[in-house]
């Protein structure tokens, strides 16, 4: 008998956290961009960001998952301490909600739950409707787990042993926050904790006095998770916001753990339901908090950041800087995170092939050198950034994500190319140049320059095209790589011409002229690539696209195709 009911009781659990995990998953799949924006704009002063904490752990159902979020955004410097701090304390009240509505008896909900969110996953044309579909059958998954917690335990309130037994575990206040802090650990959810809670109060098994104790042991809990998980060893500034959440649940624990007897007989006095009474703590309890520590949110900010000192910024251009771990749990902002990363790979790119250009005309020897180290860089972020992604897709994401997180790889993957055409190619180049004293002829240097800025320029509009996904500017990249095809066959008639006319410059430069040019078109090809999933997402023909510059002329005269 006991064995059954300890088996129904870990089912019950199991089933409960599953519901919370498709809640937060389908929240985050529907929304997760959007609330990282609607996030960053709620940060206006302490209150609208307690607000925007509790709106975002009620959508969330996970403080944990709002800690890691705000955890990495204050490491980057994004969001400052104190609105941060403010954040928190808003999320711990905002994860006691859901507790609050499943208080009531609402288990009959369940069944409609299940056929609105099977409707909506099965039939959903778009994403975010499947996703909403997802939060409603996890919500009705929890409004059921919580039903059979309540039907396992009622059979067994009158067994003699489980009543010992949990008599012999709940007598010690002490102990029982121990043990309500280490379940929430391992379960990750202090939610599904409280309920559990809930249903050993609702049958009995556990005493009022006992109940609020494993409360207080499940706040506690709730802040070890992101003080492990959301703290990075190399950043001493990551520890600062899981470290304030800490205190702030400590700092509260023990000013209320002497007084756990009279507030329980109070508690109870007001509300007979022992499972009710226990939301009913929890809730005031992560209120009380709050309203204790938000006046006090800077000279908290301010210590921490004393027992916490930033990390010095890293003089190594090849280290990643935005690619946080802990992101790794909510796609979208994992995603962003590898964008920006691979933004900044493009600027070490855009460096690169400035430079070489200025090391090849100028013939300067330490430039070219300057350049390739720069390759290795940018190597080795390529590898950063495939390994980051390549972790996240190992979870499931819906089909944008995983769209998405291909083009961040794709993109990558050119600039690690074009970085390896600058290194192997124009590098070499720009040696040969300098080892026989070249030079150029007037008209050939004007016009490997021009080629050259043209390259750059396009260069821009790609990290645009890359961030935004606009169409226009894809087909604009593309108009641009017909104007440039032409404009290189322009360009080596011109040169021809110049050799037919014995142009001692001409003569001597011939290969190189002409190589500089093909690696700069190679380049501006894998520019382009980024281009071809925005149109094709789009419908439009890549092909077309390309071919039709007069679809969208230049701007710049010489790459219209009446100047080819």
């Amino acid at each position: 008998m006991g064995s059954i009911v300890l088996l129904d009781l870990m089912g019950g659990v199991a089933l409960l956290l599953w519901g919370l995990h498709m809640v937060h998953s389908g929240i985050l799949r529907a929304f997760g961009s959007d609330l990282r924006m609607w996030l960053s704009h709620a940060l206006g002063n302490r209150f609208s960001a307690l607000a925007a904490g509790l709106g975002l752990t009620a959508l969330l159902q996970s403080s944990t998952a709002t800690a890691l979020i705000v955890s990495s955004f204050t490491a980057e410097g994004i969001v400052a301490l104190m609105p941060a701090l403010a954040i928190m304390l808003g999320a711990n009240i905002g994860t006691t909600l859901i507790v609050q509505v499943l208080s009531f008896n609402i288990s009959a909900v369940a069944p409609a739950l299940f056929v609105i969110g099977l409707v909506a996953f099965r039939g959903g044309a778009r994403s975010r409707i499947k996703d909403l579909g997802r939060v409603s059958i996890g919500l009705g998954l929890m409004l059921l787990a919580l039903h059979i917690l309540l039907g396992t335990l009622e059979p067994a309130e009158n067994a003699p042993a489980m009543r010992v037994f949990m008599a012999a575990i709940t007598t010690d206040p002490v102990l029982c926050m121990v043990i309500g802090a280490a379940v929430t650990w391992a379960v990750h959810s202090s939610v599904a904790t409280v309920l559990l809670v809930m249903s050993l109060a609702h049958a009995h098994f556990i005493t009022p006095f006992a109940a609020l104790a494993l409360v207080l042991g499940a706040n506690l809990g709730s802040a070890v998770n992101p003080l492990i998980e959301g703290a990075r060893r190399d950043n001493p500034a990551s520890y600062r916001l899981p470290a304030g959440n800490m205190l702030n649940r400590l700092i509260g624990i023990v000013l209320v753990a002497p007084f756990l007897h009279p507030l329980a007989d109070a508690f109870q006095a007001w509300q007979p339901d022992l499972a009710k009474m226990t939301a009913l703590f929890h809730i005031a309890f992560n209120v009380a908090t709050a309203i204790l520590f938000i006046g006090v949110l800077d000279g908290v900010a301010a210590l921490l950041t004393r027992l916490f000192p930033a990390r010095a910024q890293s003089v190594d251009p090849a280290e990643p800087r935005y690619l946080d771990e802990s992101a790794l749990a909510t796609p979208s902002l994992a995603l962003a995170d590898a964008a920006r990363e691979t933004l900044r790979m493009g600027d070490v790119v855009e460096t690169m092939l400035r430079q070489v250009m200025t090391a090849i005309m100028a013939n300067d020897r330490g430039l070219v050198d300057a350049v390739s180290r720069m390759d290795n860089g940018v190597d080795r972020l390529d590898e950063a950034i495939k390994l980051y992604v390549t972790k996240l897709t190992r979870g499931s994401l819906d089909e944008r994500e995983g769209q998405r997180a291909m083009e961040i790889i794709s993109f990558a993957i050119n600039l690690e190319h074009i970085g390896d055409i600058i290194d192997k190619n124009l590098c070499e180049l720009a040696i040969k140049k300098i080892k026989h004293r070249f030079q150029f002829s007037a008209e050939g240097a004007a016009e490997l320059s021009e080629f050259h800025r043209r390259t750059l320029e396009s260069l821009r509009i790609g990290f645009g095209v890359f961030m935004s996904g606009d169409v226009t500017e894809a087909r604009r990249l593309l108009a641009e790589k017909a104007a440039l095809r032409n404009e290189e066959l322009a360009a080596t008639e011109r040169h021809l011409e110049r050799l037919r006319e014995g142009r001692p410059e001409s003569i001597e430069t011939t290969s190189l002229h002409l190589d500089v040019l093909r690696d700069l078109k190679r380049i501006h090809s894998h520019i382009c690539s980024v281009a071809y999933p925005v149109l094709d997402a789009a419908g439009i023909a890549s092909e077309s696209a390309e071919t039709a510059g007069e679809l969208l002329p230049s701007t710049n005269p010489a790459a219209r195709p009446s100047a080819n």
